[in-house]
């Protein structure tokens, strides 16, 4: 399993019940999960997503999640498809062969 940077966690967190993301904020939520929190690290990142706007990330990354499932649906039924174009083929050419049979 990939280890997600707990500090990001924080951050969308304190976003999420619409909190400001301070220093104090990151280290107290940090601390509550159990993470030893680097308060310089802290402030570094409260600082580094002051004039973030996190509505339009977290829209701009649910979009391609969004699409995923889509365009699975999608490839399922083309492949559904060829498997039914195959069928068909296949019961043309017998019956081909049975007609080339009874005048073979």
């Amino acid at each position: 399993m990939t280890k997600v940077d707990p500090y990001l966690h924080a951050v969308l967190v304190l976003h999420g019940a619409g909190k400001e993301v301070t220093k104090d904020e990151l280290v107290s939520v940090l601390k509550a999960a159990g993470v030893e929190a680097d308060e310089a690290k802290a402030k570094i990142l409260s600082e580094a997503v002051k004039d973030v706007n996190f509505e339009d990330l977290l829209k701009a990354a649910v979009a391609p999640v969004a699409a995923a499932p889509a365009a699975a649906e999608e490839k399922k039924e083309k492949k559904e498809e060829e498997q039914e174009e195959e069928t068909d083929e296949k019961k043309e050419a017998q019956a081909a062969e049975g007609l080339a049979n009874l005048f073979g």
